[in-house]
Order: C-alpha cells, then sequence, then structure tokens
C-alpha cells in the first residue's frame, strides 16, 4: 500500500468516528463542528455516573474535581499554556463577556473593534459604552483581505485613551487570519489591552497563546474542536490577572473561611468561574480534543485544513458565476465566494438549495456570500461535490 492510500485509508477511519458525516456532507464546521462518537459516549457515561454515585455527595465532589482538572489540562496543552490560566465557560461570548466587564471602566475611555466582529460583541461593546461613557470605535479591516496591512490600520486607529482593543483571530466572515502576535505587540507598547475572540480560531489554527501575547484570548469547544454546545474557555494572562475583576461571582471563583464566609478570589483561572456547570460536557470535549490528536498535531491538522481550503478556493475559481472573497488561497478553513449575476437573495436561496441536496454551508450578512469550511478531515470527493452542486444552482 503506497503512502497516499494508506493516509486516505486512516482518513476514512478516522471519519467513522464522527456519526453526523454519515448522512450529510458537512461545511458548517465554523458554525458548529460534529461530535465524535467518543465524546458522544462520554458524555452519557458521566451523566450516568453522576446519577449513580450521586448525584450530589463528597465522592461526586471527587470525580468532578478531577473531570474538571482533566479537562482544563486538555485545553491548556492544545493553547501551548500554564492550566492556571484557563477559565472554563460555556462559549466565547461568555468569555468575551468576562474580560470586556471585568476591567474598570472611565468616562472617557475608548474601545476600538475591527468592522468584522460578531454582533454579540459589539451589543456588549455598545452596552459598556452606554453604561460609563466610554468611546466605542472600529477600524477597516475588511479591506485588508487581499491588500494591506491590519497592524497598521490598527496603529492608526488607536488613541490616547484606548483602554481595550477587540479582534477576532480569525474573521468570521472572511476567513482572514490576522497577524496577532504583531497586534500584540503594537497594543503591548501603547499600554492597551487586547481581547481576542477565537470561536474561529481555536481547533483550526496550531495555537502557542504564551507566545502569541494576547491579554484576553476567548474561545468555544463547538465549533472546530467539534466538542459538545455549552462548553468554551477563556485564557488570561498571568501579567494582566490581577487588572481584570470578576463581574459574575459564585463559590467556585471564591476562597472562603472555615465558616464559609469569601475571604478571596482564587489565584488562577478559577477566579472567573461561577458555580454548578454540567460538568459532562467537558468530559465531553476532553475526549473530543484526545480524537484530533488521534489524527495528528495541531499543526498537522492546520496544514490539512490549508490544503483542503487552498483545493476547494481553486475549485472555485473555475466557476465564471462565482467570486471567491479572496484573491489568493486562504489560511484558514473558512471559504467565503459571492454569485454574479444574480439576485439580492442569490446567497440565501443557494444555500436553501444546497441543504435540499445534503451539502450544508451558510450565508454571511457583512460582506454578503456564502461560507463553506473545511477541516482537516474534509474529503477531496466532499468539495467536488460542493462544487457540483453549486454549478447545478448556477444553471438554473
Amino acid at each position: 500500500m503506497t503512502s497516499i492510500s494508506a493516509s486516505q485509508t486512516k482518513l476514512h477511519r478516522h471519519r467513522q468516528l464522527f456519526p453526523s458525516l454519515a448522512n450529510k456532507t458537512y461545511f458548517n464546521y465554523g458554525g458548529q463542528g460534529p461530535m465524535p462518537q467518543t465524546a458522544l459516549d462520554a458524555i452519557t457515561h458521566a451523566q450516568a455516573h453522576i446519577q449513580q454515585i450521586g448525584p450530589f455527595g463528597i465522592e461526586v465532589d471527587r470525580w468532578v474535581v478531577q473531570e474538571v482538572k482533566a479537562a482544563r489540562n486538555a485545553i491548556a496543552s492544545e493553547l501551548n499554556v500554564p492550566t492556571e490560566t484557563i477559565t472554563l465557560t460555556e462559549d466565547v461570548t461568555v468569555g468575551c463577556n468576562i474580560a470586556m466587564w471585568g476591567l474598570e471602566w472611565q468616562a472617557g475611555d475608548h474601545i476600538l473593534l475591527s468592522d468584522c466582529e460578531h454582533p454579540g460583541i459589539i451589543a456588549t461593546a455598545q452596552e459598556i459604552g452606554r453604561r460609563f461613557t466610554v468611546e466605542v470605535t472600529t477600524c477597516p479591516l475588511m479591506a485588508t483581505l487581499n491588500e494591506g496591512d491590519p497592524v497598521e490600520v490598527i496603529a492608526q486607529h488607536l488613541r490616547p485613551k484606548t483602554r481595550l482593543v477587540i479582534l477576532s483571530h480569525v474573521l468570521w466572515n472572511t476567513g482572514q487570519v490576522l497577524p496577532l502576535d504583531k497586534i500584540a505587540e503594537l497594543c503591548r507598547n501603547q499600554s492597551v489591552k487586547l481581547l481576542i475572540d477565537a470561536a474561529q480560531s481555536a481547533g483550526l489554527l496550531s495555537l502557542n497563546l504564551t507566545e502569541l501575547g494576547a491579554d484576553f484570548y476567548a474561545f468555544t469547544g463547538h465549533k472546530w474542536l467539534c466538542g459538545p454546545g455549552g462548553t468554551g474557555g477563556l485564557y488570561v494572562r498571568p501579567e494582566v490577572r490581577d487588572s481584570l475583576k470578576p463581574t459574575f461571582i459564585g463559590w467556585r471563583g471564591i476562597i472562603y473561611d472555615s465558616k464559609a464566609k469569601p475571604v478571596d478570589w482564587q489565584s488562577d483561572g478559577k477566579r472567573y468561574e461561577v458555580a454548578t456547570s454540567n460538568y459532562p460536557l467537558y468530559t465531553g470535549l476532553k475526549e473530543a480534543i484526545a480524537t484530533h490528536l488521534q489524527w495528528g498535531t495541531p499543526e498537522e491538522r492546520y496544514q490539512q485544513i490549508c490544503g483542503n481550503s487552498e483545493y476547494l478556493w481553486r475549485r472555485l475559481q473555475v466557476l465564471s458565476d462565482i467570486k471567491c472573497l479572496r484573491t489568493s488561497p486562504p489560511e484558514s478553513g473558512l471559504v467565503s465566494f459571492q454569485l454574479t449575476n444574480h439576485t439580492t437573495n442569490a446567497s440565501r436561496e443557494l444555500v436553501v438549495f444546497l441543504e435540499s441536496q445534503g451539502l450544508f454551508t451558510r450565508t454571511i450578512a457583512d460582506p454578503d456570500c456564502v461560507r463553506a469550511c473545511v477541516h482537516y478531515f474534509t474529503l477531496e470527493s466532499e468539495m467536488d461535490e460542493l462544487v457540483e452542486g453549486i454549478r447545478r444552482f448556477c444553471q438554473m
């Protein structure tokens, strides 16, 4: 057996671990990833185990501590950070809210966002602006997709009273990967905190957050990591932890004395955690991460994702009615494209048509486009099928 055929056999065998791939051709990893069977089984077994030994008691408490620690370790290893820097959350938006509300805002402060941020983050920034008389502005990073320097654009929009810059590591609409290390250096030199929305980067990129230097990095477990919904986390750079105050407060984040009176915050990332969670979900996330590691390292997975996105991008280039947003092969698994010579509702109509054919994509409102996501285990035959589905739609 040649190395190529052996690799394909390994890939097909690996895909069998994801049961939802059996009845559809899936390109929505940036919305929600399919869980491997190992994660599904782990969640079910963990729920049953809790009921068997508890659901409340000393043994359950001991089990929860062990499982949460194991999940935190798995996440920290994936992100190349110390375990104590990780706060467990329910999703990326909760992580962003912890960082945004935890700063001590003063009237006249300034928040800078890009013009490619998610509505939930924009709304949070606007509410902080309303409550604390903080000014919120945006910088035009969408225009740097194919040319221009995003670092220079950000630098031009910083102000003397800028306290926080909020960006996505991978822009959710265009798939652009921002040069985070350079942006972090810029912000640090200006004494500006940097919050990263990692909804599209955790599980996609090969990450070393210690080296990248962002102050806050909020991520989710249910997209590219293919974990269960309701799991995520926040990395807080150790040097800025004491400047970020807890906003949501509960027993998990505090230290209390022998009479259960609060005396201090937890010294690590647990200080931002609140109370009871659905702990088996974190067991499922741990198993999802382990499943990815069975196939390859984060770097190996990222290189495969880039190879797949280039293949799809090149196939789309030959369709006369399709224009890819990027003029060169994407650096992420997000491939966004527009239909030319069609009605204003063409993107929505295409997505509906494709799903009727078992091909799952999604629309993006700004810019108006269709987004297809490829993972490391996406097959060339699946991408060929997607291109053929788009061709059929354009000929209707």
